[in-house]
């Protein structure tokens, strides 16, 4: 009977040392196809400056892959605190955002050291879909007679938008940010005047009107 006991026993031991072992594997495997995924999209967003100096281009690679494996750690952390958390999520929440600013602007301090400041907004601009110059685009497009001070405001606002994309956690969370920012935009415009809705109209008839045309 004793022997059964020490044979299952040693059985149990070694059932839960394989456990551990496929689970460090998976671990590792997971954790290495994570940092080939932020580094070959760190290459593709370094693209765009078409930098000659390779030493340049890979330490600004290796900053941008940093940058996402470090706020990716920073929300994780949070998570597990807001899912273990019973009420003070609200403070959670700030934590989170004060040590995502932190990581943020060492991440842009580090940055300017390197390239210069519309070199930065192109990285910037990768890291967060481009929506900034589409989205002013857009505006300008539909407001044809906005004048130069509302177009600084409009800009002003996607760039704090971006600021805040920049951190967020998934594709879903960067474009919401500039989704909130719209709203203020649009509430801007509207205090300016501009009926938004009437415009959104106007426009998407002269982009039907202009489509048919280029068919002619």
């Amino acid at each position: 009977m004793r022997k059964k006991v020490a044979f299952n026993s040693l059985l149990v031991g070694l059932c839960m040392l394989a456990t551990g072992i496929v689970n460090a594997q998976q671990s590792s495997s997971e954790e290495a196809s994570y940092i080939q995924t932020i580094t070959l999209r760190a290459n593709k967003i370094i693209q765009a400056l078409s930098l000659t100096d390779s030493a340049l281009f890979y330490q600004v690679q290796t900053l941008v892959a940093n940058e996402y494996a470090a706020t990716k750690n920073i929300h994780d952390n949070f998570n597990k605190q807001v899912a273990a958390a019973s009420e003070n999520a609200t403070t959670i929440e700030a934590d989170r955002m004060a040590s995502l600013k932190v990581q943020h602007n060492q991440f842009i301090h580090d940055l300017s050291s390197l390239l210069s400041s519309s070199q930065i907004d192109v990285i910037k601009d990768g890291m967060t879909y481009g929506v900034l110059p589409k989205t002013f685009k857009g505006y300008q497009e539909m407001l044809l007679t906005l004048t130069p001070a509302q177009k600084e405001k409009i800009y002003a606002y996607l760039l704090e938008a971006r600021e805040y994309a920049m951190d967020a956690e998934s594709s879903e969370k960067k474009h919401a940010w500039f989704g909130k920012y719209k709203g203020k935009i649009n509430n801007y415009l509207s205090s300016e005047g501009y009926d938004m809705k009437k415009e959104g109209i106007a426009w998407k008839e002269r982009i039907a009107a202009q489509q048919n045309n280029n068919i002619k």
